[in-house]
Parts: C-alpha cells; sequence; structure tokens
C-alpha cells in the first residue's frame, strides 16, 4: 500500500442481475489531490464511490483507500470519509443545529457541542440555527451538506454530484471552497456533468457503462483522444448536420449558432466537405478539442453492459 496515494484499486467490480456495473476498474488518486469523476447517467460513478467508502461490498478486485483495504476494513475507512449523496440526505424536518448535531452524535464527538458552534460560524448560520433545513435554498442545502460532512475532520471527501441543481454563483463558491480545503491536504473525489467544473479538477477519471476509459489531466487525456475538431457556420447548419451524420466517422455536436465536428486525427473535414458539397457555404474553421468533445466521443464509442 503506497502511502502517496488516498485511493489505490484495482479491478474493481460491482455486479447487479448478474451484470457489471462497475467492471474491472482501476482508479488511483493522489493525496491533497482533486479528481473528478465523470462519465454519464449510469455509468457506475455511485456505485463506484459507496464501494470506495465501505457503504458497498465489491464483487471483485483489492487495493485500499487511506491505507485500509477496502474489503477487509471498511469500518475503518467510514471513520476518516466523508460522503456526501446526490441528493440531500439530512433531515428536512430538523433545523440546521439539529441536522449537525445529530451527526456529530453519530461520529461520537465528544465535544459536539464546540464543533456544531464552529460549524453554525463557518456556515455564516448562527442567526438561523433553527431554520428548518428542508426550507433551505438548494445552494444553502448543498453548504449544509458539506459542513456535515467534514464535521469529523475526514482525511478524504467523496462527492456525487454535488453542485447539482444549484445556481452558477454557489457552484463557483463552493468550488473555492474545495480547491481551499485541498490546499490543506484534504484529497477529494467528485463526480460531475458540468466541464467547467472537470476543468478545474487536478485530474479526471472518466468512466463509461463500468469501464475506465481515459484518466489523467485534462491535457493528457484531450491529447490522448486523438481528435482533430472543427467549428462550422452559416446558413442551414441543419442540412450541414444531416450531410455528416451519415458518414460515422464524424460526431456532430450543435453548439449555439455554431456546430462542432470531431473526427479522429488523419480526417479531413474541409476535403470531405469539398468533395460531398462542392461549392457550400459554411465556414469551416479548425479549432481546439475540449473535454466535451472528448466525452460525447468516448460515450459513442463505449459498449454498452446493459445492451
Amino acid at each position: 500500500m503506497s502511502e502517496e496515494f488516498a485511493i489505490d484499486v484495482r479491478g474493481l467490480t460491482k455486479r447487479f442481475a448478474g451484470r457489471a456495473v462497475v467492471d474491472a476498474l482501476d482508479i488511483r488518486v493522489r493525496r491533497g489531490e482533486i479528481c473528478g469523476f465523470l462519465g454519464p447517467n449510469g455509468s457506475g460513478k455511485t456505485t463506484t464511490i459507496r464501494m470506495l467508502c465501505g457503504l458497498l461490498d465489491a464483487d471483485a478486485g483489492e487495493g485500499s483507500c487511506l491505507g485500509h483495504d477496502i474489503r477487509r476494513e471498511a469500518r475503518r475507512i467510514k471513520r476518516r470519509v466523508g460522503y456526501m449523496t446526490q441528493r440531500f440526505g439530512l433531515y428536512e424536518d430538523l433545523s440546521i443545529e439539529e441536522n449537525l448535531d445529530f451527526v456529530a452524535r453519530a461520529y461520537g464527538m465528544s465535544a459536539r457541542r464546540r464543533v456544531v458552534d464552529e460549524a453554525l460560524v463557518q456556515l455564516g448560520l448562527q442567526g438561523r440555527r433553527r431554520q428548518l433545513a428542508g426550507t433551505l435554498s438548494g445552494g444553502w442545502k448543498q453548504r449544509l451538506a458539506l459542513a456535515t460532512c467534514m464535521l469529523h475532520e475526514p482525511e478524504l471527501l467523496l462527492l456525487d454530484e454535488p453542485t447539482a441543481g444549484v445556481d452558477p454563483k454557489a457552484r463557483r463558491d463552493f468550488w473555492q471552497q474545495i480547491h481551499s480545503l485541498a490546499a490543506q491536504g484534504l484529497t477529494v473525489l467528485v463526480s460531475t456533468h458540468y466541464m467547467d467544473e472537470a476543468e478545474r479538477c487536478h485530474r479526471l477519471a472518466y468512466i463509461s457503462y463500468g469501464k475506465l476509459l481515459a484518466a489523467g489531466t485534462a491535457e493528457e487525456v484531450i491529447a490522448h483522444a486523438g481528435l482533430h475538431t472543427w467549428e462550422l457556420r452559416g446558413e442551414q447548419l441543419g442540412a450541414a448536420s444531416t450531410l455528416l451524420q451519415s458518414d460515422a466517422r464524424w460526431m456532430v455536436v450543435p453548439f449555439g449558432s455554431a456546430v462542432h465536428v470531431s473526427a479522429p486525427r488523419g480526417e479531413d473535414l474541409p476535403a470531405w466537405l469539398a468533395e460531398r458539397a462542392s461549392g457550400h457555404a459554411w465556414r469551416v474553421t479548425p479549432i481546439a478539442t475540449g473535454l466535451e468533445d472528448v466525452f460525447i466521443a468516448l460515450t459513442q464509442h463505449a459498449q454498452d453492459n446493459f445492451a
């Protein structure tokens, strides 16, 4: 077991009804690192997170989380991990203070009154401590959920789509807080569908249908994908999209008033259009391939384990 990695697992597998929802997954996250965990809905992200923190037993695989064996020492892992679920998991009919106190009791914290008071100060909610959690806005619910995850001072934070449904300012504030915690040595594994959030992570791991398809920094993932991307602008872009979609080599995605087209390196979109649609009025400009282009391409070529 390496002390360099907070998460170091190999061959992690979980089956439901005979199907591998997580299929021989390898993932490593260095201590103090923010790792973005990406993939389409149903790709196995939540199942993976639950296995890492000991809430779900793996059917196969080995490795460690915070130096503890994920299959034999799940109880020890739970004490050192903060897990923020995809949906708000606190009691909406309890007050903010009561929720914090409940979690502090669950962890058996002897100085829980001091810990709860400090959390309220950090949240800026001292004056609203008796407000019911169910009446909070999405952004404040998110902040409360994160505060409860941090009460026992975990070494690893597992966040399952923590910013879904909150406004842009709340997302920005949340990520500033996550980077502040990582700078203090906390390790973070965060699942997200937002590409701007993925770019805020130190490293990325992308899975689809339970299999790891890409891992590395954002720059490494983009470079390894081996894609060329062009932007099409002009009139009748719908006709351009229909034409391009008749050939499987092109990945076509509308982007506002333009269309992005990606293909493996070596393909030549301007030459293809000149041959198939001579005299077309579309403006074709090479652009940098983005993470979203890469992830759409990865998902389109992944094998559906439920097909």
